[in-house]
């Protein structure tokens, strides 16, 4: 089968770049392996909300949500994907196993028959593998362990005590959801971030969305690679939208202690650096909020007086906590890593990343899209990627058309 651009997943970066290629009238198919949206229903749990508010979760070309203020919860983002879908050329539960290089284009092996495309667009995401520390294999193999993403509701469980390894917003959300559900929980925090769901009386990403935050370009920041890998704001949009913190989290019951170190046979070990990263989100967190209140001042902006939040110090926490007794799961909210094993190209860096600009790689024809902090800080949003998508459509187009024109004599 021949086409001129195969796009590789039909996530929400998938399907924004279908809709810009099929205003374009260019031929295009998305291969996708599960179903429409596949990791918002296989790989994430039944209660997520997104972090952002509706307004902020649009896509190139599909009406505006409704409750603008609101938040989806996974079923509504499926619901979102599903409705976007409806006239693209998705074909779905076809697995991709090879990508190469031709005289043509491009060779895509599938389950389901062999593609041949002038390009190629990955849009497999950011939250790709799941990543699981190298301690996880000396923990006892009695002890039940499951990364977040195949986590689903608290009575999935075992009974007992769970510790949840990482504090970014999901580690939090789920350690809230599983003390309220009645657990002891046990929290192991790294480098994490802090901040409010609303400041000076707005969802606090209204106003970086205000102050041009969310727009910085990936040239604009001094080190990319570390501003891919910032911790995500720790806020949630259960019940409306409201704030977490490892203080409200304590306050619950939770025990927040260090960083996770290893295992015993009858023990977790942490370090004693709580209070370290709590200092260091600290910080991180009030030179967002001044770029906030610089923003409200430079624009005499309408805003509730400001109320920098107070310092938090939990103590240093328990340095070991018993397995069995006081927890027999270790829940994974440690991220996600990018893996490509069926692209046969030379496009991809020491750890495996993809070597791209803005999307752009370095082969001819091949494309990225969905990535964090691609273009700029909102790309990985569901409402960031519409305009990374119009950027790589157009590179497409443009190398179609240039493609066909005829030869100098």
């Amino acid at each position: 089968m021949r086409v001129e651009t195969l796009i590789i997943g039909a996530g929400q970066a998938g399907l924004a770049l279908s809709h810009h290629l099929g205003l374009a009238g260019h031929g295009h198919v998305v291969l996708e392996r599960g179903r429409i949206g596949e990791r918002w229903r296989s790989e994430r749990w039944d209660s997520l909300t997104l972090l952002t508010p509706n307004w902020l979760n649009g896509l190139p070309g599909a009406a505006p949500l409704p409750d603008p203020d609101g938040y989806l919860d996974r079923e509504g983002v499926i619901a979102h994907l599903e409705r976007y879908a409806a006239t693209a050329p998705v074909r779905e539960g076809t697995t991709v196993r090879r990508v190469r290089r031709t005289v043509h284009g491009y060779h895509v092996a599938t389950d389901r028959g062999d593609w041949h495309a002038r390009g190629v667009v990955i849009a497999t995401g950011d939250c790709d593998v799941p990543r699981i520390p190298a301690a996880a294999a000396a923990a006892p193999p009695w002890l039940a362990q499951l990364h977040a993403s195949r986590y689903r509701r608290p009575d999935q469980l075992p009974e007992g005590g769970v510790l949840v390894v990482g504090a970014g917003p999901t580690g939090q959300q789920l350690a809230d959801e599983l003390r309220r559900s009645g657990r002891h929980v046990v929290l192991a925090v790294g480098r994490h971030a802090r901040m409010p769901r609303t400041y000076r009386g707005r969802d606090v990403f209204a106003w970086l969305h205000d102050a041009g935050q969310l727009d910085v370009h990936a040239d604009e920041v001094p080190n990319l690679a570390a501003a891919r890998r910032a911790p995500s704001f720790p806020v949630s949009g259960a019940a409306g939208g409201s704030s977490l913190g490892l203080d409200r989290l304590a306050s619950l019951g939770v025990v927040v202690t260090g960083r996770l170190t290893g295992f015993t046979d009858r023990q977790a070990l942490f370090g004693s650096d709580v209070e370290r990263e709590l200092r260091d989100a600290d910080r991180r967190l009030r030179r967002a909020l001044a770029h906030i209140d610089a923003h409200i001042e430079r624009t005499a902006a309408a805003a509730a007086p400001a109320e920098i939040p107070a310092l938090v110090s939990l103590g240093p926490g328990p340095a070991r906590v018993e397995l069995g007794r006081d927890v027999r799961t270790v829940l994974w909210a440690t991220g996600y890593k990018r893996s490509y094993p069926w692209l046969e190209l030379p496009v991809l860096d020491a750890t495996g990343e993809l070597v791209h600009r803005e999307g752009v790689t370095p082969a001819p024809g091949l494309f990225a899209l969905g990535l964090r902090f691609q273009r700029t800080r909102k790309s990985h949003f569901v409402g960031g990627v519409g305009d990374d998508a119009a950027r790589i459509a157009e590179h497409i187009v443009a190398d179609a058309g240039a493609a066909r024109l005829p030869r100098a004599a």
